[in-house]
């Protein structure tokens, strides 16, 4: 069983992980009040952004199970079969993920404001503006690379000419 992650789930997943360490970057801010994290939880929910714990907690239990297979692959049946174990074990570990987002939405923003963000998720454009965002983050970035492969060139070309008039030769 090998896994595999579409772009869309890699972003996701990146997206999530930026969404917890920007929750333990805040740490410096007060702890949000039960009520905000509440709210928090619901936007999370209600914005779809709970789909990246699955993607998340799956590619964490295939990359443990992977890192074993290169110095023991005569063990690939046995780790396959303790990986399906651990995806059933550790489905409830999505609360926490959850949880880790909800978080770091509240300490980013008020309880007014995630109030006002909730409405807006729960309006036809909030829910299509869930629904397209991965696709628009993907194309974005995939957009900006192709651009950051264009800017190389010119970086690399004037560099080289800017040390050519200096003497030396790249």
């Amino acid at each position: 069983m090998h896994m595999t992650l579409d772009t869309r789930s890699l972003s996701r997943i990146a997206m999530a992980i930026a969404c917890i360490c920007l929750g333990a970057v805040a740490a410096r801010a007060q702890e949000p009040s039960p009520a905000t994290l509440a709210v928090a939880r619901d936007v999370v929910i209600t914005k779809g952004a709970t789909g990246i714990a699955d993607p998340l907690i799956h590619g964490v239990i295939e990359s443990v199970k992977n890192s074993f297979l290169p110095t023991n692959p005569g063990l690939s049946r046995e780790l396959n079969e303790v990986a399906t174990v651990l995806h059933k074990d550790f489905d409830n570990k999505r609360t926490e993920v959850v949880d880790a987002l909800a978080n770091a939405y509240a300490r980013h923003f008020t309880e007014q404001e995630l109030k006002d963000l909730l409405l807006f998720y729960k309006t036809p454009l909030g829910q299509k503006f869930s629904k397209e965002e991965p696709a628009a983050i993907e194309e974005g970035f995939s957009r900006a690379k192709t651009w950051s492969d264009g800017f190389v060139d010119v970086v690399m070309s004037r560099m080289r000419s800017d040390m050519q008039k200096k003497g030396h030769s790249l």
